[in-house]
């Protein structure tokens, strides 16, 4: 679980507490995922922290809706996407394993991922939000590209192998140039959600969420 980014864009809220701890439907946006994680057979999850980092731990302890966590404390400086995973990859043990962003809010049903033989890694994607309209990769529906054309985003959640982080080194560095790695070999595999999913973007986007779930309470 990714979770410590400093959060600017939702700044004043994220002065106060790490943007996962955020409340939404009376719940932290965390406790969202670990309840889904816990419904598709996830009993073990890692946590990286930074910004407010104490705050997590203090707040959901070592076990959440059945799940058992342990923490990453990256420091003052969080190593980023890539270098919050790499660090923890020993700790992850050799299969595949779950990455999620976070502070998105999503219905989908993490038991939906697999990843064959050739592939490093398998990537949900969504129709594109208002915010991000141009996406992030095309699809042709097993491999995930960089094609013009329909394009879709980036959900913050993936199915990955250690083996997409070989060559890799310590240290602070995105996600993303592994990602476009394993496309150049056809060994990135997507999947589409139609369902619900948000990104936590901004201060307005959490409310209108809040709003939103709460009514359906």
């Amino acid at each position: 679980m990714l979770a410590a980014g400093r959060g600017e864009r939702m700044r004043p809220l994220t002065d106060a507490r790490p943007k996962p701890l955020l409340s939404v439907g009376g719940k932290p946006l965390i406790v969202h995922h670990l309840e889904a994680l816990a419904r598709a057979g996830v009993r073990e999850a890692v946590v990286n922290l930074s910004w407010l980092g104490h705050m997590i731990p203090a707040a959901l302890g070592e076990c959440c809706a059945g799940v058992h966590l342990s923490y990453s404390d990256e420091g003052p400086v969080a190593l980023e996407t890539g270098g919050g995973i790499f660090r923890v990859l020993e700790w992850l043990g050799p299969e595949p394993f779950l990455v999620v962003n976070g502070d998105v809010w999503t219905d989908f049903e993490f038991a939906r991922l697999s990843l064959d033989a050739g592939a490093l890694a398998r990537i949900v994607l969504v129709p594109n939000p208002s915010q991000h309209p141009r996406g992030d990769f095309s699809f042709d529906g097993q491999n995930v590209g960089e094609d013009e054309g329909r394009r879709f985003t980036y959900s913050g959640m993936g199915l990955y192998r250690p083996e997409l982080f070989s060559g890799c080194m310590p240290g602070r560095f995105p996600l993303l140039p592994l990602l476009r790695r394993a496309i150049a070999t056809r060994q990135l595999r997507g999947l589409i959600h139609t369902g619900r999913w948000h990104d936590i973007g901004t201060p307005e986007r959490l409310a209108a969420l809040d709003a939103e779930l709460l009514a359906e309470a």
